[in-house]
């Protein structure tokens, strides 16, 4: 079993389509996955999911590991049995959150002044957000954990560089990220059996802003033994200009051959179409269910200009239109604005669900639209049409 194919790269811009085989399921690329950081998309259960056309989500190995234990889901099976889902999942290493934890190295607890967050160059301790208790990840311990979780796809242990990282510290972490990834592949390799499935390893190229840097990196992590490639750091995603260029940057330099990851990409429904123009086959983000929390909907630009509309505002109070008319969701099929409107009002979590279900369809269905326009070469028209 090939674990990646190509099937289709369109003419006009490095946008392609792509099979990824795992003993769980194939997932049609390029695709967006939602987050399921706490081994549950917030408010939504499998057969939700299932409806909205979810092909793989993410869990997060740093709250995992915390509770309720790599051990733990280890004993059920692994984590497709322990939340009962069938589909394929991805885990990240936990890099990301211990840096976002402890701002790296100069975070520091309030009531103590002590570090919650110490990196050096075997790994890094890290204080519990829950109890304050003292763990540490080394990149061996970051596979290990995920092998216990089970996941389809894990990730490489990386340093995340913030955004505005000088070069100084930029080269340092993204060196440290590379001698990780050589002793991520290791471990790896050990083929501890935790479960009856193949997992799959990707690697992290780093960089923060500086294209010297993003190139060099994109080489070495290139030249490794990884399944997939993924380019990490907190401007993927945050920072859309920066995101764009970083994929310019790299995109003659990584594998054709492997799926292309970026991290944290998909906070509007713009971000998804520059990166998939780029050649990238998978990217996750919390905004659209985090932002769904918050009464903001996602719909089409002749709708809205910034193609988002906020349910909580007044005008919404007696409106009897669904949130999109041209959506097909469970939401818009079978309520109104003003229900909406209510709910959240009222403080209902079930207004919560319904936005959750609508802003993750909004997406998965702009991505079947995606994958079928690149398949008939008219991605850019596609872009045009739906972004204006």
């Amino acid at each position: 079993m090939k674990f990646f194919e190509i099937t289709h790269k369109d003419k006009n811009s490095r946008a392609r389509t792509g099979l990824i085989q795992t003993d769980h399921g194939v997932i049609e690329t390029p695709d967006f996955m939602p987050v399921g950081t706490q081994a549950t998309v917030k408010t939504l259960d499998k057969e939700d999911l299932n409806t909205i056309g979810a092909q793989i989500i993410l869990a997060n190995t740093y709250h995992l590991h915390l509770r309720p234990t790599e051990d733990l889901i280890a004993k059920f099976g692994g984590l497709h049995k322990f939340m009962n889902w069938d589909k394929p999942i991805l885990t990240d290493s936990g890099g990301f959150q211990v840096f976002s934890l402890g701002l790296q190295k100069e975070a520091k607890d309030v009531t103590s002044n002590e570090k919650l967050v110490s990196i050096d160059d075997d790994g890094v301790t890290f204080k519990s957000h829950l109890d304050g208790s003292t763990h540490r990840f080394t990149p061996e311990e970051a596979v290990r954990i995920q092998h216990k979780i089970g996941a389809d796809i894990i990730m490489a242990f990386d340093e995340c560089t913030p955004d505005d990282a000088d070069n100084a510290y930029t080269k340092k972490a993204m060196q440290r990220t590379h001698e990780w990834a050589e002793r991520c592949i290791s471990e790896h390799k050990k083929n501890t059996e935790y479960h009856d499935y193949k997992q799959f390893l990707f690697g992290i190229i780093q960089g923060a802003n500086h294209e010297d840097l993003r190139k060099e990196s994109a080489q070495i992590i290139s030249s490794l033994d990884f399944d997939g490639i993924a380019i990490g750091g907190e401007s993927i995603g945050y920072n859309m200009e920066a995101t764009k260029n970083i994929l310019d940057w790299v995109g003659d330099i990584i594998p054709e051959d492997k799926p292309h990851y970026t991290m944290g990409v998909g906070f509007n429904p713009s971000d998804l179409f520059e990166v998939v123009e780029r050649g990238v086959d998978m990217f996750d983000c919390v905004a659209p269910t985090r932002v769904a929390r918050n009464g903001r909907l996602f719909v089409h630009k002749e709708i809205n200009p910034k193609m988002y509309i906020n349910i909580k505002n007044s005008e919404f109070k007696t409106d009897d239109q669904p949130i999109d008319a041209k959506c097909g969701c469970f939401t818009c099929q079978n309520h109104t604005r003003a229900y909406l409107h209510h709910l959240f009002k009222a403080d209902e979590i079930l207004g919560l669900r319904l936005a959750s279900i609508h802003n993750l369809y909004f997406f998965l269905e702009l991505m079947r639209q995606i994958r079928e326009a690149i398949k008939e070469d008219r991605f850019l028209e596609l872009k045009k049409s739906i972004l204006g």
